[in-house]
This record gives structure tokens, C-alpha cells and sequence, in this order.
């Protein structure tokens, strides 16, 4: 039985990665940090808490991780764990270095102390390295510039550029996945897809009567975490270790989404949406739309979610959580 670990295994990709790996009949083991509302925690892998073994743990805590690490020795390592929202890490710029750049150092550490080989790695980057800088044809691809615009894309790239150090002076296995944006129903309400769609649920539902945003004409290439999760694990176990862009090659702007979302529920977004300065980025990202073509050359994908289905499951999947809740 191969054994792996998840870092970020509570959030919405650990939760989909861990069910995909358990499926393949992996040993999974996760990393949680420890929050004082534990039904909160643990709410996305509460169907699978019996089948995996949790840890408490923080990416900022070398010893929780030389802990865990020592308890085990891993086949595969999946970092997903990061202070992960942009509009809060402008907020937090400190702790979001902290954590997902030093806290991948760290990590980095524990399974060079604790494991008698290192294991294939997956570290979590992201398209928001790229910034605004786009090629000619409107893609952005590996060997596109990056100039991130905020201090979650810069952490992101501090450990992006080190991983690359460490895989050519030391020939560690470590994959870097550019996953352009992806969600789900079990998207948090922070991220502007989670925010829309539960804001639309709430609408319908006369819960509330106006969703605000703090701009509709940012452009973003939307993809679904369980596609997603499922490529992070093509990426150890069918490619060499390389840097790969992972995303549908298809944007669309956040007034897309709203007409999307509302539509759903026969709504007209024009009704309720209102632009507050409350929202808005200190520097903006204006367009992400991805080039998977070195990725898909080398592993087969099929995507079962398009843009619509997501956004439609994610709508329908607020709207009956509230509408159970208010009976």
C-alpha cells in the first residue's frame, strides 16, 4: 500500500484529492491546523474521517512537521496548504510568506530528516504568479514571465523558484502544478465564486438583497477542483518532474460568472449587484486565461465539469443547504 500526505488535506482540493487517492487504495495521511471551532474543521473529509489518519500540524511549525514525518515514510507528498486567499494575504502579507513559502522550506526539511528516500512531491502553485504579464496570444504558458500583483502570488513564486532550485541541484522530485483558478461546491464563501453563488441562494431565498463585489471586469480561467485533483496525481506518478500549467484554456469575467449564477435562478444579476471600493485589490490581476498543451502531451485528460455545470452545481448546492436550514 503506497502512503502519501496532505498537506491542506480540510480545504477543497485536500478534501477531492483525499477521496481520489483513497479510491486508488493509498495509505492517506493529513495535515490539519488545529481552529477552535473543530466541527468547522473537519467539515469536507467528515465522510472519510475514518479512513485516514490526522495529525495536527502547521507549515509555520518545523516540529509538528518532523513529527508527523518521523511517523511515516511516504511514497508521495502533496503540499496544498497555504494561507490561500489573495484578497486577505494583502492584509497579512507576513504570515503568508510565513506560510507558504517558509512553511515549504520547512517541509522540505522534515522529509529530508525523516525519510529514507524523498518522496515525489506536489507543490501547490498558482496562476497568480503570472500577474498581468500575458504572451502575444493572449495564454499564459510556463515560460511566460511572472510579476505577481499581490503578496499571495509572491509567496507563491518564492516557493515556485525554490522548488525549481532544489529539483536542478539536488534532484529532488518535485512537480509544480500552475493550477489556474478551480472550485466547487465545497468552495469557501471568502473566494468570489463561493461568495456569488451563495449570494445568489440567499437572494432567492429572501435572505438577503444585494451581493457586493468590488469589480465584475477581471477575466479568470475557471476549472473544477475534482478534474483538477485528479491531474496533481498524474503529474508524480506519469511525468518527470517539471513545472506544468493545469487549467481549460477558456476565461471568462466575473460579470460572466454573476449572469451565470443568477440565470440559474431565473434572476437578473443587473438587480442586485453593487461595486464597492470596500472590495477592491490594491493591484489588481485583470486577465488569467492558461496553455496546458506541454501538460496534456504527455497525460490524458478528460474533464467531466464545464464552466456551467460547476457554477450551476454550486448555486443549486447553496440554495438547498440554506433552504433546509431556514426550514
Amino acid at each position: 500500500m503506497k502512503i502519501c500526505l496532505i498537506l491542506g488535506i480540510s480545504g477543497q482540493d485536500g478534501s477531492y484529492l483525499a477521496e481520489f487517492l483513497l479510491e486508488k487504495e493509498y495509505k492517506v495521511v493529513g495535515i490539519i491546523r488545529r481552529h477552535s471551532v473543530a466541527e468547522n474543521q473537519t467539515e469536507r473529509i467528515e465522510h472519510i474521517r475514518d479512513k485516514i489518519d490526522l495529525h495536527y500540524g502547521d507549515l509555520t511549525d518545523l516540529s509538528s512537521l518532523l513529527k508527523v514525518c518521523s511517523q511515516y515514510q511516504f511514497d508521495e507528498v502533496y503540499n496544498l496548504g497555504a494561507m490561500s486567499n489573495v484578497g486577505i494575504s494583502f492584509k497579512e502579507p507576513l504570515y503568508t510568506q510565513d506560510a507558504n513559502f517558509l512553511g515549504f522550506i520547512k517541509l522540505v526539511e522534515a522529509l529530508q530528516l525523516t525519510q529514507n528516500n524523498f518522496p515525489r512531491f506536489y507543490q501547490a502553485s498558482s496562476s497568480e504568479m503570472f500577474g498581468n504579464c500575458v504572451d502575444d496570444d493572449g495564454f499564459q504558458r510556463e515560460t511566460t514571465p511572472m510579476m505577481p500583483v499581490s503578496p499571495y502570488g509572491i509567496s507563491k513564486l518564492s516557493a515556485h523558484t525554490y522548488a525549481q532550485h532544489l529539483r536542478r541541484a539536488y534532484n529532488l522530485p518535485i512537480s509544480c502544478g500552475i493550477l489556474f483558478n478551480h472550485e466547487s461546491e465545497r468552495r469557501g464563501t471568502n473566494f468570489v465564486t463561493g461568495k456569488v453563488a451563495k449570494a445568489v441562494a440567499e437572494i432567492k431565498l429572501g435572505l438577503r438583497d444585494k451581493l457586493e463585489l468590488g469589480t465584475l471586469s477581471t477575466f479568470r480561467d475557471w476549472g473544477h477542483s475534482k478534474d483538477y485533483v485528479a491531474v496533481m496525481y498524474q503529474m508524480l506518478n506519469e511525468c518527470e518532474p517539471d513545472d506544468f500549467i493545469c487549467c481549460t484554456g477558456i476565461t471568462h469575467s466575473v460579470e460572466e460568472l454573476c449572469e451565470l449564477a443568477f440565470s440559474h435562478l431565473d434572476l437578473d444579476y443587473r438587480d442586485y449587484v453593487v461595486i464597492t471600493d470596500k472590495y477592491k485589490r490594491d493591484e489588481e490581476l485583470n486577465y488569467l486565461r492558461g496553455c496546458s498543451d506541454k501538460l496534456f502531451n504527455k497525460i490524458n485528460v478528460s474533464f467531466e465539469y464545464d464552466f456551467e455545470k460547476m457554477i450551476k452545481d454550486m448555486v443549486m448546492y447553496h440554495l438547498s443547504k440554506l433552504d433546509w436550514l431556514k426550514k
